[in-house]
């Protein structure tokens, strides 16, 4: 009986291993969709206004400040660009930068077009920094989960290091939760629109990486599945 159950239970876990992006996948777009109703409806919702009495009226400091700036710089075109010459000299694969650089382009493609189909206004009344255009999903969050979540891909799949895939994959996260944060710290998105970004970005990567990422980068040097 134990071994059936270890036997079922080891099962269970290689499914769920060779079908994460799916998993993952279908838990955003569900996530999406609950945001998309709630927005819907035109009244902000208890994530918003729960995130609002943390990021603005309790954590906004004017020393903190800056550094939220900065970190949200980091989805700046400038920024990317760098990132974007940085990966096509040092990754590994047959035309990494390419494939960071069409990633990129679709994501803020996606994110113009999703923005004129919700048309969400952004928040008024607390912003610290001047931005233009639609609130719903955010610009930044989608190209942060979007750009530094295929670098994290590539550097689980081709780094030998244990140590260092886990720190990268770690660090990029962290980079990406940080720039979420500082969009709704700095008063020019709801949590609803950030959270939006991510979960739209991480259906876009589970697509990217299984359809478009093995066209552009050589299969061969894969050595983590």
């Amino acid at each position: 009986m134990a071994e059936h159950l270890a036997e079922k239970g080891h099962t269970f876990r290689r499914l769920l291993r060779e079908n994460l992006r799916l998993v993952l996948a279908a838990a955003a777009a569900c996530i999406f969709i609950w945001l998309l109703e709630e927005v819907g409806e035109g009244e902000l919702t208890k994530l918003d206004s729960g995130a609002y009495l943390l990021f603005v009226q309790t954590l906004r400091q004017p020393w903190l400040t800056p550094y939220m700036e900065s970190i949200s710089e980091l989805a700046q075109p400038v920024v990317l660009l760098v990132m974007l010459l940085a990966v096509e000299a040092f990754a590994p694969g047959r035309r990494p930068g390419t494939c960071a650089a069409v990633n990129l382009v679709c994501a803020v493609a996606l994110n113009v077009l999703l923005k004129q189909f919700v048309q969400r206004p952004r928040p008024d009344g607390f912003r610290l920094i001047a931005e233009t255009g639609y609130s719903f999903p955010s610009g930044h969050s989608m190209v942060a989960m979007a750009f530094y979540g295929l670098l994290a891909w590539m550097v689980w799949h081709y780094e030998r290091d244990r140590l260092v895939r886990w720190l990268c994959v770690i660090g990029f996260g962290l980079v990406i939760v940080l720039i979420g944060i500082s969009r709704i710290y700095l008063g020019v998105h709801y949590a609803s629109d950030v959270l939006a970004g991510f979960c739209v970005s991480l259906i876009w990567l589970a697509l990217y990486t299984k359809l478009v990422v093995p066209l552009l980068m050589d299969e061969k040097v894969t050595e983590h599945e």
